[in-house]
């Protein structure tokens, strides 16, 4: 599987359950949430000004999109859990499995993030992401097509210690 084939299996309406242990915490978290995942064009304004924000060519972005979504969690019952983001994957030029993702929103910090991608003989997509004062790593598989398995590790800057894990599925949506 390529980045292309990965983003397009991608597109569309999901819904997620996510178990997250959040180890500083002593705490298990339940979030159910609805997330959209829409391509964008390479000339979007969005795309463009993320691209330019790293000095970086829109034209080598490769299948750019933007991830919304909105959920619960029973951590905090009455907060609305939402948000969006635009992802642009930039390839390596000598290998088209891996790369850089910009994001304009981070995972485990809310600010914009460089991660190195690469996706792995069995087709599984892994991305790392340094922050400021943590580091994440996801993996994302489709055990179907229209069932998709991540599972997230928020790690110390350093990288020393585990402080979430979590565990996600998600069942694209068949209704419009």
């Amino acid at each position: 599987m390529d980045l292309t084939e990965f983003v397009k299996l991608s597109l569309g309406r999901w819904r997620s359950q996510r178990s997250a242990h959040h180890l500083a915490f002593a705490h298990f978290e339940a979030v159910t949430s609805t997330i959209d995942i829409v391509s964008l064009a390479k000339d979007n304004p969005e795309v463009v000004n993320l691209c330019k924000s790293y000095q970086i060519d829109p034209q080598l972005a490769t299948s750019p999109f933007r991830m919304s979504w909105e959920g619960e969690s029973d951590w905090n019952e009455e907060e609305l859990i939402k948000g969006t983001t635009v992802l642009v994957p930039i390839p390596d030029a000598d290998n088209p499995t891996k790369g850089r993702l910009l994001r304009d929103q981070g995972y485990a910090e809310t600010i914009p993030s460089v991660g190195k991608y690469h996706i792995t003989e069995d087709s599984v997509f892994v991305l790392e992401t340094e922050y400021d004062r943590a580091a994440a790593e996801e993996r994302i598989w489709f055990a179907t097509p229209n069932l998709r398995l991540r599972v997230s590790l928020i790690k110390t800057s350093a990288g020393s210690g585990v402080v979430t894990a979590s565990f996600s599925s998600e069942i694209r949506s068949l209704k419009e």
